[in-house]
């Protein structure tokens, strides 16, 4: 979790109760709030015990909150297991009337970054974070998780002058499922009808239109996050207006559906077109191909002949 991408001055849902110098998990001090992320607070802490001291993210949400999403969250960290590119977890625990999760510390999010770079990503970047994103999603999907909340928002930096600080970090399982049932080894059945879980700008269109999510929808809205980092920000359904919410929601899946995709891609590789088209074909039940996909993106980026492997925030 990052101290840069949540705003600080965003208003907490848990009050002053954290104070400075405040212990959780027996040896977990609070040193500042950072703001409100999706189902509760964060703040900024240090583990006593280490040493030196190491800098941690402490994330907290009431345990009478009907919407808690820490041990959720917890569980699928859990089954990740401090694999690279996913935050490592330190403890978690409920403390007096909280539920506490206490992982690393990490750097700026990925959308922090684009619009620091005046929203302009080179290719080479951008097929740099194509191929870490798509590692890291055929990780989760090995672990039959469905992440359903892809953003740019969720991928983090590693902090800035640590060895990790190029590597994307995937967080926030708040809305994640398994898509096997563990107990039966089957996948989740088809279903229609489904509320909307995710992101409006990059969910796939299944999801528009109350289609239960796979690792086919995952995939669709990476793809539509590629398309927004190569066109700079700018899709064709950004910016629709509407008198509600539901509203909106509804114009952005028409528009996605009657947006041709050569249209939508014009001007940049193939690939990324031919990404969207493959992840729409997919069934429901359908594993990605994603060591042919990976290929690909390979190919063209040493096809690119770039000078070196830096990205554009260096």
């Amino acid at each position: 979790m990052s101290a840069e991408d949540l705003g600080a001055g965003s208003s907490g849902r848990l009050g002053q109760e954290f104070r400075t110098n405040a212990i959780v998990g027996n040896h977990y001090r609070i040193i500042k709030r950072l703001g409100s992320g999706s189902f509760g607070d964060i703040y900024m802490g240090e583990n006593l015990v280490s040493n030196p001291k190491m800098q941690v993210a402490i994330k907290i949400e009431p345990t009478c909150d009907k919407a808690a999403q820490l041990y959720n969250e917890f569980k699928f960290y859990r089954l990740i297991n401090e694999k690279q590119g996913f935050p490592n977890i330190y403890w978690f625990g409920q403390w007096d009337k909280y539920n506490v999760l206490v992982m690393d510390l990490l750097g700026k999010n990925l959308e922090d970054v684009f619009e620091a770079c005046e929203l302009k990503f080179s290719l080479k970047t951008i097929i740099q974070l194509t191929l870490q994103l798509l590692d890291r999603f055929e990780f989760l999907h090995s672990k039959s998780i469905i992440y359903r909340d892809v953003k740019p928002e969720n991928f983090l930096l590693g902090r800035a002058g640590f060895p990790n600080q190029n590597t994307i970090h995937i967080v926030d399982f708040g809305l994640s499922k398994e898509f096997i049932d563990p107990i039966t080894g089957k996948h989740i059945s088809y279903r229609t009808g489904k509320s909307l879980t995710g992101t409006a700008r990059y969910m796939s269109i299944n999801t528009h239109q109350g289609v239960e999510q796979s690792r086919r929808d995952d995939l669709e809205a990476l793809a539509h996050l590629f398309v927004y980092l190569l066109r700079q920000g700018k899709l064709p359904w950004s910016g629709l207006k509407a008198p509600t919410l539901k509203e909106r929601y509804r114009k952005i899946g028409e528009v996605k559906v009657n947006t041709p995709i050569d249209e939508l891609c014009a001007g940049f590789p193939e690939e990324y077109a031919n990404l969207l088209r493959y992840s729409r074909s997919l069934g429901f039940y359908d594993a990605p191909d994603y060591e042919t996909i990976k290929a690909g993106f390979v190919e063209l980026y040493n096809k690119m002949n770039f000078e070196d492997d830096k990205y554009d925030w260096e």
